[in-house]
């Protein structure tokens, strides 16, 4: 036991002020009072709550989850809460429509896949005191039957209450297209629970969220303060927006996921290459652990010399590396190079067959056959009559003598012979005219 005492009080040495952190970072929108003192007095517990809705977390989720981070580096033991039975239910803050149901076996397939991805950003295996933990609120509320729910959880928390939340009522108005299910209703009181249900189990003090989630999170607070008379708090972070007023963590595709297999490491790069300035200044501060002086210091740099994106780089490599690696990082410059820099045939040929078709997708395509590239194809044929990159021989000839035509990458000239040592990935040739125009054939 002293060594334990001992550990614990190295350990609030250690404590940094968590609050003051993530204030300057932006990453604050609500707190209850007295929470920062709280956290200075020892070590606490708090919980992000995610719903396993897919096998993979999407960066709107990295809020939450670099929150997390945040409070373990402070010295405090962050807890992961998968909503396997929130989940099940449909949480309607924010939402104007009920959404789907999952069934056991997906919710457990997606609970192991979002712990993989968030064990890139928490400790979960040190002897730390405050090492992470991963809980799914399935495990304690599937053998909770309806009516020990109502007794037990109902009669502390009245109707009035419960309708006074912003999200009820907006789902509850009149301009709502549809109303709300009993089952959506009861979302507030099941994740009230699970605080009480960590606050007893886990000593956990502190639930954090998204903004939209203060009522359901208060409702926790209530009911710890009605059922074990104890002090619980909560706190908020601001709903990430874009300067532009589109929605965050969308893009063309849909979602930006951390799933490698739904969003590859080159379009999360380009994602965050692409952001606006005004953007990358809000954004720096919230997804990299970067310091404030090294922050102050690259923002001082961009402002004056915005051409060079020296924001969007600094933030799109600190994050790809974060979530994937520092390889699949090197790759996605790589493949962001083919079009905006000066790539060679080596780095073309080095593209997976995803990230290359990725970096030219929208580029006009046609198909030759592999025995044809095997037997060997004059450029002249393969610029028009197998292409149609060129209306006719004439003008394709007229490209190549003045020099305008590559193949992945090298000029050639009209004696050019496409074969299959010209494959990219035993599949691809990419051709191109001049600095803008390129075209691919696919080699079925």
């Amino acid at each position: 036991m002293p060594s334990k005492l001992l550990s614990l009080s190295k350990l609030k040495k250690k404590m940094k002020n968590f609050i003051e952190e993530v204030t300057w970072r932006g990453m604050l929108h609500d707190v209850m009072p007295g929470t920062e003192e709280h956290l200075l007095e020892q070590m606490r517990v708090a919980y992000v709550g995610i719903d396993p809705t897919a096998d993979s977390l999407h960066i709107g989720h990295l809020v939450g989850v670099m929150l997390l981070k945040h409070f373990q580096l402070a010295g405090h033991k962050p807890l992961a809460l998968v909503g396997g039975a929130t989940g099940m239910i449909g949480d309607p803050s924010g939402k104007s429509n009920e959404r789907n149901l999952l069934d056991e076996a997906t919710l457990r397939h997606n609970q192991e896949a979002i712990k993989g991805q968030l064990a890139r950003f928490l400790d979960f295996t040190s002897n730390a005191d405050n090492a992470a933990e991963l809980v799914n609120n399935y495990d304690w509320m599937k053998e909770f039957s309806f009516l020990d729910f109502i007794r037990d959880i109902g009669k502390h928390i009245t109707v009035n209450y419960m309708m006074a939340k912003d999200s009820v009522k907006k789902r509850l108005s009149s301009e709502a297209a549809e109303g709300m299910s009993f089952t959506e209703f009861t979302y507030q009181l099941v994740q009230g629970y699970d605080f009480l249900h960590l606050y007893k189990a886990k000593g956990c003090t502190l639930q954090m969220g998204g903004s939209d989630q203060w009522g359901n999170i208060t409702t926790g607070t209530e009911l710890v303060r009605r059922k074990e008379g104890g002090k619980a708090y909560a706190l908020t972070c601001p709903l990430i927006t874009k300067a532009d007023g589109t929605k965050f963590g969308k893009s063309e595709a849909g979602n930006i996921w951390l799933d490698a297999a739904r969003t590859s490491p080159y379009k999360f790069y380009q994602y965050w290459l692409n952001t606006s300035d005004v953007d990358a200044e809000k954004y720096i501060k919230i997804f990299t652990f970067l310091t404030k002086e090294a922050i102050e210091e690259l923002t001082l740099q961009h402002r004056e010399a915005p051409h060079l994106r020296l924001l969007q780089k600094k933030l799109a490599e600190e994050i790809t590396i974060m979530v994937h690696s520092k390889e699949d990082l090197e790759n996605a410059i790589k493949a962001s190079g083919i079009l905006f820099g000066n790539a060679t045939a080596d780095d073309l040929k080095q593209l997976d067959e995803a990230t290359f078709l990725e970096v030219f997708d929208g580029v006009p395509q046609a198909e030759i056959t592999k025995s044809e590239v095997e037997t060997g194809l004059d450029i002249i044929t393969v610029l028009n009559e197998k292409t149609g990159f060129f209306k006719s021989n004439g003008e394709a000839r007229r490209a190549l003598t003045a020099n305008s035509i590559s193949v992945n990458r090298e000029k050639v000239k009209e004696d050019f012979v496409l074969t299959a040592n010209d494959l990219i990935n035993d599949r691809f040739v990419l051709l191109q005219s001049g600095k803008k125009n390129y075209f691919v054939i696919r080699v079925v």
